[in-house]
């Protein structure tokens, strides 16, 4: 705990029970907010917090309803968005989510006059990108800044951790098969975020005094894509060849799969792993929050543990 009374500082964590969003909320706990966990299934955010902590409240909202988000944020100090859509389907699209939604929540926000809000959005948003998934991105920070003017934005790198569906999934090949097929050449670098670091991120940000920054979170070493799968590989204690595969043969197998209820990879997936994935040495980061992140070859051995 941090010693600092955080009494009546209600914060509503939209996404709440989702990969980062159950992260925040227990972070937030930590440093003594109540939280309130906003989500599509309420039974689902009991389960995981449990009913020992009368500070935790699940709600069921509807992200796509003002007076749904409205009810949720009644009396808030604090908001944090940390909805996110990976595959678009049927009425819920990016644009819907990443935008309209994440409007809808800022000025609901504004219009309760809560005094923090925290948009989580992501390392590489840019509202000007040929890619849909990303120029949503960008144009959803804008969104929110026209309707909350103080809103700091959060933008993660890619995050792993237990249960994630990035680092468990290159496991998951490097055990199943000898050859492993790669994203071109292996050369797009990342900055892989660890999900807790990030919790605690979105908590200190809401504790501390500043608004209407944006941080970008990496973490503390960037791979090339071919060396993070040799480093997990190694993790693994597996040998696997590695096999260039050319984007435009990874775009034809996303269009082939697009078919499916839930495709392995999609199109906006193969888009991301085309660009750098750092965070610019301009934007204040995890370090400006009082944060050590942790590598990658940390976390691992526990994940594989589990896995």
């Amino acid at each position: 705990m941090n010693g600092r009374s955080q009494t009546g500082k209600i914060v509503v964590v939209f996404g709440g029970t989702g990969f980062l969003g159950r992260r925040a909320v227990r972070h937030l706990r930590r440093h003594e907010f109540p939280v309130r966990v906003a989500s599509r299934h309420p039974d689902r955010g009991r389960e995981l917090f449990g009913s020992d902590d009368s500070q935790i409240e699940s709600i069921e909202v509807n992200i796509h309803s003002e007076p749904s988000i409205a009810r949720a944020v009644a009396g808030a100090y604090g908001v944090v968005n940390a909805v996110s859509l990976y595959v678009e389907r049927g009425r819920a699209t990016f644009h819907s989510v990443h935008v309209e939604a994440a409007h809808r929540i800022a000025a609901q926000a504004q219009q309760a006059e809560v005094k923090r809000l925290v948009h989580i959005s992501g390392i590489g948003s840019d509202a000007t990108s040929s890619s849909l998934y990303i120029r949503k991105r960008g144009e959803g920070e804008s969104a929110v800044r026209a309707a909350f003017a103080g809103a700091t934005v959060v933008r993660p790198a890619v995050m792993f951790g237990p249960d994630d569906t990035f680092i468990t999934a290159i496991i998951t090949l490097l055990r199943r098969f000898p050859v492993y097929p790669m994203f071109g050449q292996g050369l797009t670098r990342l900055q892989p975020a660890y999900v807790e670091d990030v919790g605690e991120a979105i908590a200190q940000v809401l504790q501390g005094s500043a608004t209407g920054a944006t941080f970008e979170c990496g973490g503390p070493r960037v791979y090339s894509y071919k060396e993070l799968v040799r480093a997990l590989a190694r993790a693994a204690g597996v040998k696997p060849i590695l096999l260039p595969v050319p984007f435009a043969a990874w775009h034809a197998l996303s269009r082939i799969l697009a078919i499916l209820p839930s495709p392995p990879i999609t199109r906006h997936q193969v888009a991301l792993m085309q660009v750098d994935n750092m965070q610019s040495p301009e934007m204040p980061g995890f370090e400006r929050l009082g944060i050590s992140p942790h590598a990658v070859e940390e976390i691992v051995q526990t994940m594989l543990r589990g896995h």
